[in-house]
């Protein structure tokens, strides 16, 4: 599935913030002007291709890398690369602790 379209079923589960950095896979008009009507200003780099350059803020978009490297490091973790955890609860209990222990790290 494309970034596209699941951001479209995300939406509404969009918890409030005042920016959303997203990669240039959901860089698309409909889904900034859907975040700017709910007070949420994107901070999304266009794709090469596109033809009308949107601005957007560069320095908070270089502070995801930040982000990236804790998703990386909890797929480090076997246990929730592989999902031991069959129970959904016990699943982000683990996501969360190891996110916090490697936040800390």
């Amino acid at each position: 599935m494309s970034d596209r379209k699941g951001a479209f079923l995300l939406l509404d589960a969009l918890p409030r913030t005042k920016h959303l950095l997203r990669d240039k896979g959901c860089d698309s008009n409909w889904f900034s002007a859907a975040l700017t009507e709910r007070g949420i200003t994107p901070c999304i780099p266009p794709r090469a291709n596109c033809k009308v350059q949107i601005d957007y803020d560069k320095t908070l978009y270089t502070q995801r890398h930040k982000i990236e490297n804790v998703f990386g490091r909890i797929k480090d973790w076997r246990r929730i690369a592989t999902r031991y955890d069959r129970c959904p609860h016990t699943f982000l209990l683990a996501i969360s602790s190891a996110a916090t222990i490697c936040s800390l790290l």
